[in-house]
């Protein structure tokens, strides 16, 4: 579960000079949102069209909102998918794996790889790496309000809520142990603010537990 501040909001901004792209992703108001009832062939070429970058055996793409990592048999996820996209990359015989992926309610880079080995040596350093409470991944968010501080770290609790047809991830004050084992995870996150302006801040923020 990513890193969640009381009142933060997640929000993708669009490069200078970048032009939006066109297709089953490119065409909504805003990009960054998995649109409902896509057909598997539409996700595929909306996956192809979101990788940033390959290098040797492994493919950067920017995973939309929405769409889950795994999940039931015959679900639409990206491990569900990951055959066509390798064919569609022109990976013939190396199906890609993922090695790093962010949860369903978040978007953001997901890193694949061909090679198994590196998947392998990859999922290790990320594993040893959460452990010791190192980050490995960087969120952007902007905060209704400024924070009092520029830097320091956020201890909260975490749960998922189903509000307005979207599942969101709120803090949970004081948690029970009911709580925890009905899935409230209890994180811990460093945080920057990074620009402020009317009202708002862009803060960056590295989870230090959890998957992150």
């Amino acid at each position: 579960m990513g890193p969640v501040v009381p009142e933060f909001s997640r929000h993708q901004r669009q490069p200078r000079g970048s032009r939006q792209r066109s297709g089953p992703l490119g065409d909504q108001p805003f990009p960054g949102l998995l649109p409902k009832n896509l057909s598997r062939e539409e996700l595929v070429d909306a996956l192809r069209a979101a990788v940033v970058d390959r290098k040797g055996p492994l493919v950067t793409l920017n995973k939309p909102q929405g769409l889950p990592v795994t999940g039931k048999p015959g679900e639409l996820t990206l491990f569900s998918v990951l055959p066509e996209l390798s064919q569609s990359l022109g990976l013939r015989e190396q199906e890609l794996q993922v090695v790093r992926a962010s949860g369903k309610e978040s978007s953001g880079l997901v890193l694949l790889s061909s090679c198994p080995q590196t998947a392998s040596r990859l999922q290790k350093y990320f594993t040893h790496a959460r452990r010791a409470q190192r980050p490995t991944a960087t969120y952007c968010a902007v905060t209704d309000g400024i924070p009092a501080a520029s830097e320091g770290k956020i201890q909260a609790a975490l749960k998922l809520e189903h509000i307005d047809g979207v599942n969101l991830t709120v803090p949970v004050k004081a948690p029970s142990r009911k709580d925890i084992l009905e899935g409230v995870k209890k994180t811990l996150s460093h945080f920057r603010v990074v620009a402020t302006g009317s009202g708002c801040a862009l803060v960056q923020l590295q989870p230090l537990t959890g998957p992150g």
